[in-house]
């Protein structure tokens, strides 16, 4: 009797055997507002965030800014704002604020998973977007500067009478 030929990758119970493991995101939130809005940034901290998150360690959760910066190439300034981001977004809570004398990570709870006996809170669920009004145009306007003509150069009976294009037409009661 022959045995069965064995996937591959496969043991005897069925396992994949070079995987390793997965980090799933749910479809409801990677379609919501929250997470579409976030930054680049922000983004590779959750994911490191969330693949440190083993079941059980939710709210133990630690990553240091410099550790942050240096797995994934930026700058602590740049970590910081991505924490700060995923914070107000309700994607993580801050359980516990780090220490520089006792050289303490800040812990952090991901919203996502439950944690000590709590369900999970889905704060980043209730995040409505960014404000409809922008506070400053995207393209900053500059004061328009005075002209630097001699008086009388432009003004509207210069331009009836002598029109306003450098060739010899002149305008008449708006035509050409």
């Amino acid at each position: 009797m022959s045995r069965k030929p064995r996937r591959k990758g496969v043991n005897a119970k069925g396992r994949n055997t070079g995987e390793g493991q997965y980090m799933p995101l749910p479809y409801n939130l990677t379609k919501s507002v929250a997470f579409r809005h976030l930054s680049g940034n922000a983004l590779k901290v959750f994911i490191e965030l969330r693949s440190r998150f083993n079941g059980v360690n939710n709210g133990r959760l630690s990553l240091s800014y410099q550790d942050a910066a240096d797995l994934l190439g930026m700058s602590k300034s740049s970590v910081k704002r991505a924490f700060d981001e995923l914070v107000e977004k309700g994607f993580l809570k801050r359980r516990r604020e780090g220490q520089w004398y006792g050289r303490l990570a800040a812990e952090y709870i991901l919203t996502t998973e439950k944690h000590d006996g709590h369900l999970a809170t889905h704060d980043w669920k209730r995040w409505t977007g960014p404000s409809r009004g922008k506070s400053k145009p995207s393209v900053r306007v500059r004061d328009a500067k005075a002209s630097r003509a001699p008086g009388g150069y432009r003004s509207a009976a210069s331009v009836y009478q002598h029109g306003t294009r450098p060739s010899g037409f002149r305008v008449i009661d708006g035509s050409v």
